[in-house]
């Protein structure tokens, strides 16, 4: 049976400027054990991340990009490539979050040549999927998340393979930044019916190896509650993964 190893990843958004980036990922290493049973992960913003890969050093957290193109070079003003994420010490990127999907127009189509992309590298991606208020009201939130799913995966799908590295992210967008969190068990049952789409779409290989993050209004008081439950495997955390007083007990929830 296939281990889906916790990880705690912090995405610090547009926040933190250099100095503090590396403070904090500093304080974040010292705390880690050797033998921990969880892997951790940082997204700093782009202009920090070659400090924050010096900074952890030795220590057992692993970088991930926030965004990046599907091209690997060329006339696209701003954007950055997979490539250039590793060549700066990333091993993930986070693809299709709710911020780029609503801010910025990014959609599941978009995510999907980004993924292929990400794979092609050898670069794991986060790739986050989630439903708004109004489509969990109006008793949607199924029909959404299968409809991003399929179309954020379609090169996947298009192949009939999805790597056991991939990692999913649920993330309900009325939960994010917002102080609501989904339950422990709203959360379950839409990681199982996620879990379920992988072993429909891709077997039982992906569907008992793949882990599938919860992320949205993620905190120190409902860490245990949400590891708790059989098919959240880790947790994408927002604000509090800003503050090492705040991080640092998700990261050890339940030592």
């Amino acid at each position: 049976m296939g281990e889906r190893k916790p990880l705690i990843a912090g995405n610090w958004k547009m926040n933190l400027d250099i100095g503090d980036a590396v403070k904090l990922v500093q304080t974040i290493g010292a705390s880690l054990k050797d033998d921990t049973d969880r892997e951790v992960l940082v997204a700093p913003p782009f202009t920090s991340l070659p400090a924050v890969k010096q900074a952890i050093g030795k220590a057992k957290i692993f970088l991930a990009g926030q965004n990046m193109h599907w091209e690997m070079k060329g006339a696209y003003t701003g954007e950055i490539s997979g490539r250039m994420l590793q060549q700066v010490g990333c091993t993930h990127v986070i693809l299709g979050h709710s911020e780029r999907r609503t801010l910025f127009g990014e959609s599941s189509e978009v995510v999907d040549l980004k993924v292929k992309s990400a794979v092609l590298l050898g670069l794991i991606p986060i790739v986050c999927v989630g439903e708004s208020l109004e489509e969990r009201e109006s008793g949607r939130t199924f029909a959404v998340l299968e409809d991003q799913l399929n179309a954020s995966l379609q090169n996947f799908r298009a192949d009939e393979l999805m790597p056991v590295s991939t990692i999913l992210a649920y993330e309900p967008i009325w939960a994010i930044g917002t102080g609501k969190t989904a339950s422990p068990e709203q959360a379950q049952e839409v990681h199982v019916f996620v879990r379920e789409w992988i072993g429909k779409t891709f077997g039982p290989v992906p569907a008992r190896d793949v882990r599938i993050l919860y992320g949205g209004s993620v905190k120190p008081s409902n860490i245990k509650e949400l590891m708790s439950m059989p098919d959240i495997d880790g947790v994408l955390v927002g604000g509090a993964s800003l503050k090492a007083e705040e991080f640092i007990p998700i990261i050890h929830y339940g030592e």
